[in-house]
């Protein structure tokens, strides 16, 4: 259903039957991270003008692992994260299944 690299991936795949008797299927709920919780690779400063998807391709070499910087920096909106030039960020370690 998802990549092996998705932050879905390591979800819980569920079914429900809908009120017409139909069948759909779904992930469960993915709960965030605690940032300070996750182990660090590096921090690392935004820099002018950087999205963050450039700044992971940067940092992990695959821009879209942006999820991973933004549950270590416990963004509930990413674009936040890069709208402040030299702010330092956190970035971790990727871990498989997470």
């Amino acid at each position: 259903m998802f990549d092996s690299q998705s932050r879905y991936a390591a979800l819980e795949k569920t079914t429900t039957t809908l009120p017409d008797g139909r069948t759909a299927a779904y992930v469960r709920r993915r709960f965030l991270p605690q940032g300070a919780n996750l182990p660090l690779l590096q921090q690392t400063p935004v820099l002018q003008g950087e999205r963050l998807d450039l700044l992971t391709a940067r940092t992990l070499g695959d821009a879209e692992q942006f999820w991973r910087v933004a549950d270590a920096n416990n963004a509930m909106n990413p674009i936040e994260l890069t709208e402040a030039p030299g702010r330092m960020l956190r970035v971790p370690v990727p871990q498989p299944g997470a």
